[in-house]
Protein backbone atom coordinates (compact mmCIF):
# COMPACT_ATOMS: atom_id res chain seq x y z
CA UNK A 1 0.00 0.00 0.00
CA UNK A 2 2.66 2.38 0.75
CA UNK A 3 3.90 2.26 -2.70
CA UNK A 4 0.36 2.90 -4.06
CA UNK A 5 0.40 6.17 -2.12
CA UNK A 6 4.16 6.62 -3.04
CA UNK A 7 3.05 6.34 -6.98
CA UNK A 8 -0.50 8.31 -6.56
CA UNK A 9 1.74 11.78 -4.66
CA UNK A 10 4.48 11.41 -7.76
CA UNK A 11 1.65 10.84 -10.46
CA UNK A 12 -0.48 13.95 -8.63
CA UNK A 13 3.10 16.20 -8.95
CA UNK A 14 3.31 14.75 -12.03
CA UNK A 15 -0.40 16.10 -12.46
CA UNK A 16 0.88 19.47 -10.98
CA UNK A 17 3.91 19.74 -13.52
CA UNK A 18 2.16 18.92 -16.90
CA UNK A 19 -0.44 21.31 -15.91
CA UNK A 20 2.13 24.29 -15.76
CA UNK A 21 3.85 23.46 -18.86
CA UNK A 22 0.43 23.44 -20.63
CA UNK A 23 -1.42 26.53 -18.82
CA UNK A 24 1.58 28.46 -16.85
CA UNK A 25 4.21 28.60 -20.18
CA UNK A 26 3.61 30.72 -23.13
CA UNK A 27 2.50 27.02 -24.46
CA UNK A 28 -1.05 28.63 -23.25
CA UNK A 29 -1.20 30.90 -25.88
CA UNK A 30 -2.31 27.71 -28.10
CA UNK A 31 -5.51 27.83 -26.78
CA UNK A 32 -6.38 31.31 -26.31
CA UNK A 33 -7.81 34.11 -28.60
CA UNK A 34 -6.83 37.64 -26.59
CA UNK A 35 -8.20 40.95 -27.18
CA UNK A 36 -5.99 43.67 -27.62
CA UNK A 37 -5.56 47.47 -25.73
CA UNK A 38 -8.90 49.44 -25.78
CA UNK A 39 -11.36 46.33 -26.80
CA UNK A 40 -9.85 44.84 -23.33
CA UNK A 41 -10.28 47.75 -21.50
CA UNK A 42 -14.01 48.36 -23.47
CA UNK A 43 -15.20 44.48 -22.48
CA UNK A 44 -14.07 44.99 -18.89
CA UNK A 45 -15.87 47.91 -18.39
CA UNK A 46 -18.91 46.57 -20.21
CA UNK A 47 -18.51 43.41 -17.88
CA UNK A 48 -18.32 45.75 -14.39
CA UNK A 49 -21.05 47.69 -15.61
CA UNK A 50 -23.60 44.95 -16.45
CA UNK A 51 -22.77 42.11 -14.54
CA UNK A 52 -23.85 42.03 -11.33
CA UNK A 53 -21.62 39.22 -9.31
CA UNK A 54 -19.53 36.67 -9.57
CA UNK A 55 -20.68 33.67 -11.70
CA UNK A 56 -20.94 32.17 -15.11
CA UNK A 57 -23.17 33.75 -17.10
CA UNK A 58 -24.83 33.34 -20.69
CA UNK A 59 -25.13 35.64 -23.05
CA UNK A 60 -27.58 36.48 -24.71
CA UNK A 61 -29.83 34.68 -21.88
CA UNK A 62 -31.75 32.02 -23.77
CA UNK A 63 -34.31 31.65 -21.15
CA UNK A 64 -36.44 34.08 -22.43
CA UNK A 65 -37.92 34.16 -26.17
CA UNK A 66 -36.45 37.42 -27.07
CA UNK A 67 -32.67 36.18 -25.76
CA UNK A 68 -33.67 32.78 -27.75
CA UNK A 69 -34.06 34.99 -30.49
CA UNK A 70 -30.66 36.74 -29.80
CA UNK A 71 -29.15 33.77 -28.95
CA UNK A 72 -30.08 31.95 -32.86
CA UNK A 73 -28.59 34.74 -34.11
CA UNK A 74 -25.26 35.52 -32.23
CA UNK A 75 -22.81 36.34 -30.94
CA UNK A 76 -23.26 34.04 -28.22
CA UNK A 77 -20.75 33.60 -25.18
CA UNK A 78 -20.74 32.12 -22.24
CA UNK A 79 -18.38 34.17 -19.29
CA UNK A 80 -17.01 32.66 -16.18
CA UNK A 81 -16.73 36.26 -14.35
CA UNK A 82 -15.02 37.32 -11.06
CA UNK A 83 -16.08 40.73 -10.02
CA UNK A 84 -13.10 41.31 -7.67
CA UNK A 85 -10.38 39.85 -9.86
CA UNK A 86 -7.05 38.12 -8.34
CA UNK A 87 -3.60 38.07 -8.85
CA UNK A 88 -2.29 36.76 -12.56
CA UNK A 89 -0.20 34.43 -10.76
CA UNK A 90 -1.71 33.35 -7.45
CA UNK A 91 0.13 31.85 -5.19
CA UNK A 92 -2.96 30.31 -2.90
CA UNK A 93 -4.37 29.04 -6.25
CA UNK A 94 -1.03 26.87 -6.67
CA UNK A 95 -0.85 25.73 -3.21
CA UNK A 96 -4.38 24.64 -3.96
CA UNK A 97 -3.78 23.21 -7.24
CA UNK A 98 -1.17 20.89 -6.15
CA UNK A 99 -2.91 19.96 -3.31
CA UNK A 100 -5.93 18.62 -5.49
CA UNK A 101 -3.39 17.40 -7.89
CA UNK A 102 -1.70 14.86 -5.39
CA UNK A 103 -5.83 13.83 -4.05
CA UNK A 104 -6.69 12.61 -7.79
CA UNK A 105 -2.60 11.36 -8.18
CA UNK A 106 -3.22 8.90 -5.00
CA UNK A 107 -7.12 8.15 -6.32
CA UNK A 108 -5.80 7.31 -9.60
CA UNK A 109 -3.20 4.79 -8.24
CA UNK A 110 -5.66 3.60 -5.42
CA UNK A 111 -8.06 2.73 -8.68
CA UNK A 112 -5.07 0.94 -10.62
CA UNK A 113 -4.38 -1.12 -8.10
CA UNK A 114 -8.55 -2.43 -6.89
CA UNK A 115 -9.24 -2.70 -10.64
CA UNK A 116 -5.62 -4.25 -12.52
CA UNK A 117 -3.58 -6.80 -11.12
CA UNK A 118 -1.01 -7.28 -13.92
CA UNK A 119 1.25 -4.41 -15.43
CA UNK A 120 0.17 -4.62 -18.65
CA UNK A 121 -3.85 -4.08 -17.37
CA UNK A 122 -2.75 -0.91 -15.55
CA UNK A 123 -0.72 0.70 -18.56
CA UNK A 124 -3.38 -0.20 -20.28
CA UNK A 125 -6.10 1.22 -17.18
CA UNK A 126 -3.95 4.76 -17.04
CA UNK A 127 -4.28 5.17 -20.81
CA UNK A 128 -7.80 5.27 -20.64
CA UNK A 129 -8.27 6.40 -17.86
CA UNK A 130 -7.12 9.85 -19.21
CA UNK A 131 -8.82 9.66 -22.24
CA UNK A 132 -12.63 8.67 -20.60
CA UNK A 133 -12.78 12.53 -18.96
CA UNK A 134 -10.53 14.34 -22.09
CA UNK A 135 -13.15 13.17 -24.04
CA UNK A 136 -16.33 13.73 -22.00
CA UNK A 137 -15.56 16.88 -20.32
CA UNK A 138 -13.30 18.69 -22.84
CA UNK A 139 -14.43 17.66 -25.86
CA UNK A 140 -17.76 17.24 -25.05
CA UNK A 141 -17.66 21.24 -24.10
CA UNK A 142 -17.14 21.95 -28.35
CA UNK A 143 -19.55 19.50 -28.96
CA UNK A 144 -22.83 20.34 -26.64
CA UNK A 145 -21.66 23.89 -26.21
CA UNK A 146 -20.30 24.53 -29.36
CA UNK A 147 -17.01 26.08 -27.36
CA UNK A 148 -13.98 27.07 -29.21
CA UNK A 149 -12.84 23.57 -30.85
CA UNK A 150 -8.64 24.81 -30.17
CA UNK A 151 -9.57 25.92 -26.76
CA UNK A 152 -11.06 22.40 -26.09
CA UNK A 153 -8.79 20.11 -27.90
CA UNK A 154 -5.73 21.50 -26.07
CA UNK A 155 -7.56 21.24 -22.79
CA UNK A 156 -8.06 17.22 -23.67
CA UNK A 157 -4.53 17.07 -24.70
CA UNK A 158 -3.17 18.74 -21.00
CA UNK A 159 -5.78 16.59 -19.30
CA UNK A 160 -5.12 13.36 -20.89
CA UNK A 161 -1.14 13.74 -20.69
CA UNK A 162 -1.48 14.58 -16.92
CA UNK A 163 -3.91 11.91 -15.77
CA UNK A 164 -2.59 9.06 -18.28
CA UNK A 165 1.36 10.18 -17.00
CA UNK A 166 -0.14 9.80 -13.12
CA UNK A 167 -1.39 6.58 -13.59
CA UNK A 168 2.19 5.27 -15.58
CA UNK A 169 3.71 6.71 -12.99
CA UNK A 170 1.89 5.35 -10.20
CA UNK A 171 1.57 1.92 -12.07
CA UNK A 172 4.94 1.75 -12.36
CA UNK A 173 5.71 2.20 -8.86
CA UNK A 174 3.28 -0.92 -8.10
CA UNK A 175 4.27 -4.18 -6.87
CA UNK A 176 3.98 -6.95 -9.93
CA UNK A 177 1.30 -9.20 -11.08
CA UNK A 178 -0.40 -10.88 -8.15
CA UNK A 179 0.25 -14.21 -7.56
CA UNK A 180 -2.62 -16.55 -7.77
CA UNK A 181 -3.16 -19.68 -5.69
CA UNK A 182 -2.07 -22.60 -7.62
CA UNK A 183 -4.67 -25.27 -8.00
CA UNK A 184 -4.66 -27.97 -5.25
CA UNK A 185 -3.30 -31.17 -7.05
CA UNK A 186 -5.74 -33.96 -7.66
CA UNK A 187 -5.21 -36.53 -4.84
CA UNK A 188 -7.02 -39.04 -6.61
CA UNK A 189 -4.94 -41.14 -8.78
CA UNK A 190 -5.92 -42.87 -12.20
Amino acid sequence: MIRTVLGGLLGGLAIFVVGFLFWGTPLSALAFHRAEGQATANLQAALAQTLPATGVYVVPDPSTAEGTILYGKGPVAQIFYNSGGFPVTDGASLIGGLILALVVGVLIALALRYVASDAASRLRFSVLIGLVPALWIDIGQAVFNHAPWGYCLYLALSDFAALALAGLIASKLMPGARMAAAPAPDATMH
